[in-house]
């Protein structure tokens, strides 16, 4: 084939197939674009053709069209800057390989010619935008109920397993292995959580990956579930960087609302009961802590075992309270806080100094508090013999919630 034979295939548009050309250069966009399908082009190059012709401006049906392909590139899972660039590279080749009756003509057709379908060009591809943002937005809600369908099916632990493998495996979860389940509780009410879970998502993702990673909300709580090693649900674990409860406090104490943040942990179990398990676990210990007036900001389910120990017994635990600790009830003020001063003598190591700190009174009111206790209950608090039975009431009666609620009744 001779250059003269080249050129006039060029030129000129073929009598026997006049929309020819337009197909050479769809495909070359398609290709300039990563192989997107020439599909999504639609009747786009036959609209920028007509106006650089006749002149002719695009009806809005043609435009709705062009919207109608944005949201299919959308749903097809093609990135907005591929489908943006299938068009304006379709928009350059045609403009190179327009026939020699456009491109021959004189300088003021030219520049019509130039401004309409630079005006076509304008109106396509923003119409293409909006139409693959509607579709995004569309696809995100659509992926954000799935989601907290999902997180509500693993969590509550008693759905269809084959069911919920089956709508797991698009979020990258595999059912198979360790999970754990943490809880964030901010000191007040988000007004817009998808700060916090981008926030979540961006340093677990970039610590854990984003497999078998799902961060959602529940009941005004951030639930992230994430994998874990058997071995991590023991003290062993010491890697700080990738501590779940840590590598949350650590990013959500950024956050400008929600602060202070408290985190509870719960411990790593296999399978799809486990998550459910690790859950209430996470949910216990975070319930626990508010009750305890733990002030820590990582509570792991793992360190509150004991409560749940008490309360497997609950009428054993309830007798116990009342037996020891109902006497401080006759106290001027009642029986909360001779009970917070008990729980800070023991937290502290016995120390009174140190006791007197954590609940902002004097070192003799601590010491008056101490004598107190022991004329009412009969029990010493500094007597090593009675130190057992004391805290051991004192544990059961904040895992009741006691003096706050009545202690129950037995049955």
């Amino acid at each position: 084939m001779n250059n003269g034979t080249r050129r006039q295939r060029k030129d000129q548009v073929p009598a026997t197939d006049p929309d020819s050309w337009l197909t050479e250069v769809a495909e070359g966009a398609s290709r300039d674009a990563g192989n997107v399908p020439v599909e999504l082009l639609g009747d786009y190059l036959p609209l920028l053709a007509d106006a650089a012709i006749t002149g002719r401006k695009p009806k809005r049906a043609e435009l709705d069209a062009v919207g109608i392909l944005g949201r299919r590139a959308a749903e097809q899972g093609i990135s907005a800057g591929r489908a943006v660039q299938l068009y304006l590279s379709a928009a350059r080749r045609l403009w190179q390989d327009l026939p020699m009756v456009v491109r021959s003509r004189d300088r003021e057709a030219v520049r019509a010619a130039a401004t309409a379908v630079l005006q076509v060009i304008d109106d396509a591809v923003a119409t293409l935008a909006e139409g693959y943002a509607v579709a995004r937005r569309n696809l995100v809600r659509r992926e954000e109920t799935l989601r907290r369908e999902l997180v509500d099916d693993l969590l509550r632990g008693d759905s269809d397993l084959g069911a919920v493998v089956d709508r797991a495996e698009p979020f990258g979860l595999d059912l198979a292995r360790v999970h754990q389940v943490a809880l964030a509780a901010p000191s007040r009410r988000l007004p817009d959580t998808d700060a916090a879970i981008t926030a979540l998502e961006a340093v677990i993702f970039d610590r854990l990956g984003d497999r078998d990673v799902l961060v959602a909300t529940k009941d005004g709580l951030l639930v992230v579930l994430a994998p874990a090693d058997a071995a991590s649900a023991g003290p062993a674990d010491s890697d700080a960087r990738n501590d779940l409860g840590r590598l949350m406090h650590g990013e959500l104490r950024r956050l400008a609302r929600g602060r202070p943040w408290q985190i509870a942990v719960g411990r790593a179990h296999p399978g799809l009961y486990g998550i459910a398990r690790s859950y209430e676990e996470a949910r216990e210990a975070l319930t626990m802590a508010r009750r305890l007036r733990v002030d820590t900001p990582v509570v792991r389910a793992r360190d509150l075992l004991i409560y749940r120990v008490l309360l497997r017994d609950q009428p054993a635990i309830v007798e116990l309270v009342h037996a020891v600790l109902s006497p401080l009830t006759q106290a001027r003020g009642g029986a909360e806080p001779l009970l917070a001063t008990l729980q800070a003598y023991f937290d502290t190591g016995e120390v009174a100094t140190e006791s007197a700190k954590r609940i902002h009174v004097s070192v003799r009111t601590i010491t008056y508090r101490l004598q107190r206790i022991k004329m009412l209950t009969g029990y010493d608090p500094t007597d090593p013999a009675h130190r057992f039975t004391l805290q051991a009431a004192v544990l059961g009666a904040r895992a009741l919630n006691w003096p706050q609620q009545p202690l129950p009744t037995p049955g």
